[in-house]
């Protein structure tokens, strides 16, 4: 998928690169096929720690390619096709609900690490979508964003209700897809849509990557199975997992690792998860 996503890894970093510069990394079908199957192969690697997902050019990503909606003008497009083919309710679908479109963003959602968008340019529609799957966003001041999809008569499909629930209120959420109007990257910080506000957001990503693929990876792994149960879970459930994943954690290889490279002042040496 070397023509839509480029993915290079650097101890245990995972650099993934939406590469369709001279169409803003718009979203056709190849690309829709090339983020599935690179997140698919992300999830199965025991190797990586963390995840940068980026695009190169002007973009982060413009959203769905302009050819699928001249296809709607005409008409050629009816009865809830989507933008991949196929119908969008009875689509095979994965085991957490998606159907392929969806998948392209909940994927990187679904990757046992922490993954960090990093936005430049403008992210509107599919790629606004497509930058809320990761845990975290980090985004350029003058970013544009927009939950475009009301613009062509259509509504988020791509994973953005689900994902936009747990970033800003309900009331913010309503006012941004009923308008489609564009925001800022800075106003992005201040509602709760970007974790971090930045220069240069790949540049800081991989730094925070770095960072994390530092850290003891089974707990890495472990706290982002316990953030993600918060999402849903009830108290109970919540507090549950957290003993049994302390439990695991606790005496195991790499976290006496950690504890001696810290009490002995040295960088740790861990282990990959196994696969």
């Amino acid at each position: 998928m070397n023509d839509r996503v480029r993915v290079e890894m650097t101890d245990g970093v995972a650099d993934v690169r939406l590469v369709r510069t001279d169409k803003m990394n718009a979203l056709d079908n190849a690309m829709f096929a090339a983020l599935v199957e690179t997140g698919e192969r992300l999830k199965a690697d025991p190797s990586v720690r963390a995840v940068v997902l980026s695009g190169e050019g002007r973009a982060f990503c413009a959203g769905l390619d302009t050819s699928n909606f001249a296809a709607m003008a005409s008409g050629q497009r009816s009865g809830g096709q989507s933008s991949t083919g196929g119908n969008l309710v009875t689509a095979n679908r994965t085991a957490g609900g998606s159907n392929h479109a969806q998948h392209a963003v909940m994927v990187w959602r679904e990757i046992p690490v922490p993954v960090i968008a990093a936005v430049h340019g403008v992210a509107f529609g599919g790629g606004f979508q497509l930058a809320l799957g990761p845990d975290m966003r980090f985004v350029t001041p003058d970013a544009k964003l927009s939950v475009l999809e009301i613009k062509w008569g259509l509504v988020p499909d791509m994973a953005g209700i689900v994902l936009m629930r747990g970033l800003v209120r309900d009331d913010v959420a309503r006012e941004l897809t009923y308008s489609g109007r564009i925001f800022s990257g800075e106003e992005a910080g201040r509602i709760g849509m970007a974790t971090r506000v930045c220069e240069d957001p790949r540049a800081e990503a991989l730094a925070f990557a770095k960072e994390v693929a530092g850290r003891n990876p089974h707990a890495i792994r472990a706290a982002k199975r316990l953030l993600d149960l918060a999402l849903e879970g009830d108290q109970h459930a919540i507090l549950k997992a957290e003993s049994a994943e302390q439990t695991v954690l606790i005496g195991s290889p790499n976290q006496v690792e950690a504890v001696r490279a810290s009490m002995e002042q040295r960088a740790p040496v861990f282990t990959d998860v196994a696969g």
